[in-house]
């Protein structure tokens, strides 16, 4: 039988992980905080699917944590991002980053940062359907977010 897009050999699914979901994991204060909380929580209870993300999602994470003086926060999230099993980063090589900069190229009427296209790249070649994600940018592009709902940001 052949795998479902999204998924990988043995069933699991994949599912891409978004700056803003793991900022709102991190911060307390972040206003998605609690909705991001309970739906890693619901992850965790059914078996957490296979992560993916980028090394620009990582990088914007750690950079955003360490510009405003919470440098052990960037650590420990960049630690466990990097050390953990169910977490794939994926490379942002000379062609990821052309074809995500060719993609920001054909979307004028989007405000989307290049971190974005390169997340969108990435989702339609392994045929990853959703992301962990609070950007609406992902819905502009087809995708779905989880948790479902309405985000806070943009």
């Amino acid at each position: 039988m052949a795998e479902e897009a999204g998924s990988v050999p043995g069933g699991s699914r994949e599912v891409f992980v978004d700056t803003g979901y793991l900022l709102a994991l991190e911060r307390r204060t972040d206003q998605n905080h609690p909705q991001a909380l309970e739906h890693w929580r619901s992850l965790r209870e059914g078996g957490l699917p296979c992560l993916v993300s980028t090394t620009y999602v990582f990088d914007e994470t750690v950079t955003y944590l360490n510009a405003r003086g919470l440098h052990a926060s960037a650590m420990k999230v960049g630690t466990r991002l990097l050390a953990s099993p169910s977490v794939e980063l994926v490379h942002v090589g000379e062609d990821l980053f052309r074809k995500a900069f060719d993609l920001l190229g054909r979307r004028p009427d989007k405000r989307y940062s290049l971190t974005d296209c390169v997340s969108f790249v990435v989702m339609r070649g392994r045929g990853i359907s959703a992301a962990l994600a609070f950007d609406r940018h992902f819905d502009q592009e087809g995708f779905a977010r989880e948790p479902a709902g309405e985000p806070h940001r943009t």
